[in-house]
């Protein structure tokens, strides 16, 4: 039996290869362009995973401490704010850095996965403040799941930065119509 940690590892895993893949389609001046995916370029939305997953981690660790991750749970009740809050912050920040910040906030987390035990990640309740989820319930919402909402986003990106390069190709092979056969036995 698979245990809730190998899950979300999976999971976690899995999704953000898929992310990956389809942004490293894509050139830099792509990731940074305005208003690709809504007011905000692929780069923006790449800071917004990691911030969430940031602020996940520093609530693992508080609920690791037996505290209530009050920010964590601010956040989730008012996610626009939130997302508005981070995107200003970041605003301009370098590709690098980004590509630098959004491998190792999901190590941290996936070293915290390891902090708890089967009961506490998958027991509905266990944390009240929860609302009768579980806490791997929780750690899907803001990581992977988030991510399988933004990945169709991105995959349109990618395929709309490369269309203007597949329709001005110009095919070397003629084009043989419908009425013209191959059967020149007439």
């Amino acid at each position: 039996m698979t245990s809730t940690v190998e899950k979300l590892l999976d999971e976690l895993d899995s999704v953000r290869e898929r992310l990956l893949v389809a942004v490293d389609e894509l050139p830099d001046e792509a990731l940074l362009a305005p208003n690709t995916i809504g007011s905000w370029s692929v780069a923006d939305l790449l800071v917004q995973q990691t911030a969430w997953e940031s602020e996940l981690v520093t609530g693992l660790m508080q609920i690791a401490q037996g505290k209530k991750p009050a920010r964590l749970l601010a956040a989730l009740d008012n996610r626009e704010e939130y997302g508005r809050l981070r995107y200003e912050e970041n605003q301009g920040r370098d590709l690098d850095r980004i590509f630098d910040d959004l491998p190792q906030v999901r190590m941290q987390l996936e070293e915290w996965l390891e902090e708890f035990s089967e009961k506490q990640l998958s027991q509905k309740g266990h944390y009240p403040w929860l609302k009768n989820q579980s806490l791997a319930q929780l750690i899907a919402r803001v990581t992977y799941e988030q991510e399988l909402r933004t990945l169709p986003l991105v995959e349109a990106v990618v395929r709309k930065w490369h269309a203007p390069l597949d329709d001005m190709m110009i095919s070397l092979t003629p084009k043989i119509e419908e009425d013209e056969s191959t059967d020149y036995a007439d």
